[in-house]
């Protein structure tokens, strides 16, 4: 195995694969490094000496500046390093993409739920959705009616006896003797069987927007849910309204009609229209159950690899996750494309420090000026509330060797692979063209992941190098990493594991072909461990203010 690697022959630091002693030596090219300290597997090592106030450079581009002089053989850390990158400019378009071969997979296809829109579903899912945080109990209420009958009850992950626990503190034992116990685990497989056979999930949302912040947060919010109910992964929706709040029906109904939604069954109930919560409760489980009958007449049937939406996202990413698992996912996204898929890449301030390259691979001037546009809003947004890009990298990124927000952004960007950039879309647009497209969304894992389905994903695959329980409601959520030994210390999260590629030097083309069949499983119906624990997370990005 090698120790260290430089990923772009400009760079002027190098990733240390293993972890390295003070002391030992390095080869670098022609020239050996004597090591001034000790350097964790991970983080980046100098190969030439750094004056206060140069540059560092990884992936080729600017990531950072020297805030003191760092000699040839250091660590770059927060005590010697600062955020920095390029400036950007639009300019006219030249890119000429090489695609990758694809003429063994053109044949593959995958079983799914075909849509009257020409749309191709992964998952067949009925959805139940509030229009305001007011109806969240009642949302929750229609679950604990449905779920258990219907057979859509999760079985619990093994869960710690709290029966030993009552027993326990009845017999006398202290708060000391219940802290030492070794508690068995126990699991609640008593569920009756899926009902309605052709139908994967009853997804209940809740959410706590709809009211009380600006109008155009509730348009938003609207945006969104129809981009769930729009989504090829759902067969229609119940809807639940309190009346007075800033997100009407009406508001939905009109985002319904611009995403193009007219097919699907959809059901409204409003609690202020009816005589008492009962009777508003009883409507939706009545509606969510007739509407269940409709969605089970589909069944899955083969599509071609092109109806596959693939939303690239990333969290809890570590030094490895830049040079393993987002470069393989990426590959994979190139794939798809290729076989006239799309794919959507998010999370804009991970994007930081990159624009220059991702407007360059723009199909035109006007998609690169709105990308640019975009960023350069949400840049000023940020720092207008006293914060800003650099400030992104958490402390889990920082501890793993990701110093700067521009080298976790050029990292986070080869999700994207090399395929030209067909749209930008704003949050909560729509994904309608093969190729790949930027969405703007925040670095938030949830909000991200969030917006993804909402603008048409799928499938989405979620590197990671520290681990992450995540899903998406209506949205199969494969969770890839960047190291093995986080794929076995955390086996009941990770669906795919990308660590050959450091620990055994397994090419990026190979992985990421592997991951594209392994995604056709996951289309025609095998479970991600994120659906197998009911991980439905739904975090709508709020942009303005609370009023």
């Amino acid at each position: 195995m090698k120790e260290i690697l430089q990923i772009h022959p400009t760079d002027n630091v190098v990733v240390a694969l293993v972890d390295l002693e003070g002391g030992s030596r390095i080869l670098h090219g022609e020239e050996t490094i004597v090591l001034a300290e000790s350097i964790a597997q991970k983080h980046k090592i100098t190969v030439e000496d750094v004056k206060q106030g140069g540059i560092i450079r990884m992936y080729g581009v600017v990531v950072g500046e020297a805030i003191r002089p760092i000699p040839k053989g250091h660590r770059i850390s927060l005590e010697n390093t600062s955020h920095r990158t390029d400036a950007a400019r639009v300019k006219d378009i030249f890119y000429d993409w090489k695609a990758p071969n694809v003429s063994s997979l053109q044949s593959l296809t995958f079983n799914g739920y075909h849509r009257k829109d020409g749309r191709v579903g992964t998952r067949n899912f009925w959805v139940v959705v509030p229009l305001v945080f007011c109806e969240n109990r009642n949302v929750l209420k229609v679950k604990e009616a449905l779920e258990t009958k219907l057979g859509y009850r999760k079985i619990d992950r093994e869960l710690p006896d709290v029966d030993a626990l009552v027993a326990a503190w009845r017999s006398g034992k202290s708060a000391e003797d219940v802290l030492s116990m070794d508690l068995k685990a126990i699991q609640n497989s008593n569920r009756p069987a899926r009902l309605f056979q052709n139908i994967d999930g009853i997804k209940f949302l809740t959410h706590e927007g709809g009211c009380g912040g600006t109008r155009q947060d509730a348009e938003t919010l609207c945006r969104l849910i129809a981009g769930y109910i729009a989504n090829p992964n759902v067969a229609g929706a119940t809807v639940l309204s309190l009346g007075c709040q800033n997100a009407q029906i009406e508001l939905l109904k009109q985002s319904l009609d611009r995403v193009g939604v007219s097919q699907k069954p959809i059901y409204f109930t409003e609690q202020q229209a009816v005589d008492s919560e009962y009777a508003m409760i009883a409507d939706a489980v009545k509606k969510t159950f007739a509407g269940c009958m409709l969605a089970n007449k589909q069944e899955r049937r083969p599509a071609p690899l092109s109806h596959l939406s693939l939303g690239l996202e990333c969290g809890g990413s570590d030094g490895f996750s830049g040079i393993s698992a987002n470069p393989a996912l990426g590959y994979c996204s190139d794939l798809l494309v290729a076989l006239g898929g799309k794919s959507i890449l998010s999370e804009f301030p991970e994007l930081n420090g990159v624009e220059q390259e991702l407007m360059n691979r723009c199909i035109d001037r006007s998609t690169a000026e709105k990308f640019n546009k975009l960023m350069s809003t949400y840049a000023l947004r940020a720092e207008q509330v006293g914060s800003g890009f650099s400030y992104n990298p958490s402390p889990g990124n920082i501890k793993d060797g990701l110093i700067t927000d521009a080298i976790k952004s050029a990292g986070a960007a080869r999700k994207g692979g090399t395929a030209p950039i067909a749209a930008v879309l704003d949050y909560t647009e729509q994904a309608t063209s093969s190729g790949l497209h930027l969405l703007c969304t925040p670095g938030n894992d949830v909000e991200s992941t969030t917006g993804l389905a909402g603008s048409g994903a799928n499938l989405i695959v979620f590197t990671t190098g520290l681990g992450t329980p995540t899903g998406n409601p209506v949205c199969p959520v494969v969770k890839m990493s960047s190291n093995s030994r986080l794929a076995q210390q955390q086996a009941d999260l990770i669906d795919f594991d990308a660590g050959a590629i450091i620990t055994q030097g397994t090419d990026l083309a190979s992985e990421g072909e592997r991951l594209l069949r392994f995604l056709i499983e996951i289309a025609n119906g095998k479970t991600t461990k994120a659906e197998d624990m009911g991980q439905d997370d739904f975090i709508p990005w709020k942009r303005g203010i609370s009023l």
